[in-house]
């Protein structure tokens, strides 16, 4: 059980682990290529947001056409071929909304870089609209949100087409002790485009996964820790971890209003940077996001420099180096481009100073997840009230609900007292002084503008039986924790399976990344574009 309790925290970022051995993956064919022809010649293929404005003004493409090839390209590649099985449902009205669009841009209203560009968002996101909200869970089936998260009402003003909603590891994987990412009740298993029986990492699995394999122009996911960075490093994309605060968490189905963020998923980081800006807003439904006035931007396309790293310091987390052969020469290559672009590389210690503190971690998540699942279904339009009716639910259901693992995590959490129980006070003021003091004391000292390192090892096959086998690192795990940003860019792949570099600095420093990660992105160009091969074995 403690083995498996660190794989369990190793999952959610609790803790990173490195590697203690080498560890090879076995080497891959790329010839077992899918043979279907709608991966051929997809008119969308890696196509950037600028380029989907540039036509829709040429008059090339209209929103509407660019929506209907979308959804052409998920039934071919998500629900026939590949069957990747990245989107949980479609929205109805998205060629309606479309059209609408394009009727503003005809009349000389385009409402700025989003304006019809398609979009999926996860399924734990509220939409006031046809699509239900359900977190992958059955229990939650027939939850129609009775109006959008302040993010999704943003992004709508923004004049961005909600394409559909996304799978994902189920409660956001926080559900059992031996998940699988991208498992979800609802939902199934959502597959890596890269090599289709291996993990897609999660929880944010269906909208990384969606992005990598061009079923939309960007996503939204969320994270708790690492359920934006590890699947955007596993499926080869750019994904940003904003401060807790920079984004409204109002209509989000929780687990910690400590460490819970929504977060843009691209190909880009200047795709990533534009999504990001059309989110943001203070929202007094969410009180903490008050704390982002006069350091929130609608636009951080102003800060993509390819310069930004220079005479930039670069902490690099020592015991990173030498862990996977593989990875240590990606990142090897990543200082090298860094250096190249003007930046000066310290080696850096962080992770031994935040030992000891996993239980305590955990412990936060669950008081949090119990408090706020509570209060949010005991608003919601589901069938299930709390959280003692959705684990009910499941036991009565078990058949479908919980055909491969239990939930552990969400009966030991419903065990748990109010927020006011001194456990909880003393591990919330003890976890957040701690890891914040270390970041800040390690950044000050050594005059670093950003800490960075390897997001994740290469993913591991699909496991129902025993759950995920997530193979170390996890340089985004002390931002997430803090609640500082973070942002991972492509790094190479290992073996066929993509690697990402990721990130780190303090609370609203998402300009000073995003211009860094720009100059690497732009020295480095390590995106490629997923096969789609059908086996690693």
């Amino acid at each position: 059980m403690q083995r498996r309790y660190f794989l369990r925290a190793t999952a959610l970022g609790i803790i990173a682990l490195p590697f203690t051995v080498h560890q090879a993956i076995p080497a891959v064919s790329l010839t077992e290529q899918t043979d279907e022809d709608t991966l051929k010649d997809f008119p969308l293929a890696e196509v950037t947001i600028d380029t989907l404005q540039q036509k829709m003004q040429s008059g090339a493409w209209t929103a509407e056409s660019i929506v209907k090839m979308y959804l052409k390209q998920i039934a071919a590649i998500d629900k026939k071929g590949p069957r990747l099985n990245a989107v949980i449902e479609l929205n109805p009205d998205a060629v309606d909304i479309a059209r609408t669009l394009d009727r503003e841009r005809k009349a000389g209203k385009v409402r700025g870089l989003m304006h019809g560009i398609p979009v999926l968002v996860k399924d734990n996101i509220d939409t006031g609209d046809r699509m239900m909200t359900t977190a992958g869970a059955l229990a939650l089936e027939g939850n129609y949100a009775s109006k959008d998260a302040f993010i999704i009402r943003q992004l709508r003003a923004s004049g961005a087409v909600i394409l559909g909603k996304t799978n994902l590891s189920e409660w956001a994987n926080f559900r059992s002790t031996r998940s699988s990412s991208g498992w979800s009740s609802r939902g199934g298993q959502t597959k890596n485009p890269y090599l289709l029986d291996r993990s897609p990492c999660g929880s944010s699995s269906g909208s990384g996964a969606a992005v990598a394999a061009n079923l939309c122009a960007v996503a939204i996911g969320t994270e708790t820790n690492g359920s934006i960075a590890c699947p955007s490093s596993i499926n080869g994309i750019v994904g940003i971890k904003p401060t807790v605060g920079l984004l409204s968490r109002s209509g989000i189905i929780p687990i910690s209003h400590t460490q819970d963020t929504a977060g843009p998923m691209a190909r880009s980081v200047r795709d990533a940077a534009i999504l990001l800006g059309a989110l943001t807003g203070a929202d007094p439904e969410d009180p903490v996001t008050s704390g982002s006035t006069g350091k929130s931007y609608t636009d951080y396309t102003g800060f993509l420099h390819t310069k930004g790293l220079q005479g930039k310091r670069i902490g690099i987390e020592k015991s990173f180096l030498k862990v996977h052969e593989g990875v240590d020469a990606l990142l090897q290559q990543a200082i090298v481009a860094m250096k190249g672009q003007g930046a000066e590389i310290v080696e850096v210690e962080l992770m031994d100073k935040l030992k000891g503190l996993n239980g305590q971690r955990y412990a936060i998540l669950q008081y949090e997840f119990k408090d706020g699942v509570n209060k949010y279904l005991a608003k919601a339009n589901a069938k299930v009230k709390n959280l003692q009716e959705v684990i009910t639910f499941n036991w009565k259901n078990e058949a479908r609900t919980m055909p491969y693992f239990k939930q552990e995590i969400l009966e030991s959490s419903n065990e748990k007292g109010d927020l006011q129980t001194p456990e909880y006070l003393e591990a919330l003021e003890k976890v957040l002084n701690t890891t914040r003091g270390a970041i800040d004391t390690l950044l000050r000292e050594n005059r670093l503008d950003a800490i960075a390192g390897p997001s994740n090892g290469p993913s591991w096959c699909v496991d129902h039986v025993n759950g995920d086998h997530f193979t170390g690192y996890g340089a985004y795990s002390p931002a997430a924790v803090a609640g500082y940003p973070s942002i991972v860019v492509p790094m190479g792949l290992v073996s066929g399976l993509p690697i990402g570099l990721a990130m780190f600095g303090p609370a609203y420093s998402e300009p000073q990344l995003i211009a860094m990660a720009y100059a690497y992105e732009q020295a480095s160009m390590k995106r490629v574009a997923p096969g789609f091969v059908r086996s690693s074995r």
